[in-house]
């Protein structure tokens, strides 16, 4: 599902970018101990509040929302999203959709 990649792969970048300069050591150590998705996409919430959620899903709301059921179901043997909440669900799927984008940044 390419559902916004652009906007989270600038947001990674962005991310990568302040990481690297605030301290180059901890990054790469990050990058080696596979900790970068992690710090870039669940140390803090992409989108805060239902209202931004619902934006920014549109009219993609059931295609992300099976998306994350298929990721969670062959990754953990069920789904457990809270998908009535439109922010975890947002939040979810960028967590998601970034560990792909994030390997093709970094290769």
């Amino acid at each position: 599902m390419n559902f916004r990649d652009e906007e989270i792969k600038t947001y990674a970048l962005e991310r990568i970018q302040e990481l690297k300069e605030y301290d180059v050591e901890a990054f790469n150590q990050m990058i080696e101990d596979g900790e970068l998705h992690q710090e870039l996409f669940n140390s803090d919430y992409y989108i805060i509040g239902t209202y931004e959620a619902k934006k920014w899903l549109a009219d993609k709301v059931f295609d992300v929302i099976d998306y994350i059921k298929e990721y969670e179901e062959d990754n953990f043997g069920e789904a457990s999203t809270d998908c009535s909440n439109p922010e975890k669900v947002v939040n979810m799927f960028v967590y998601i959709r970034g560990e792909e984008l994030l390997e093709e940044i970094l290769h």
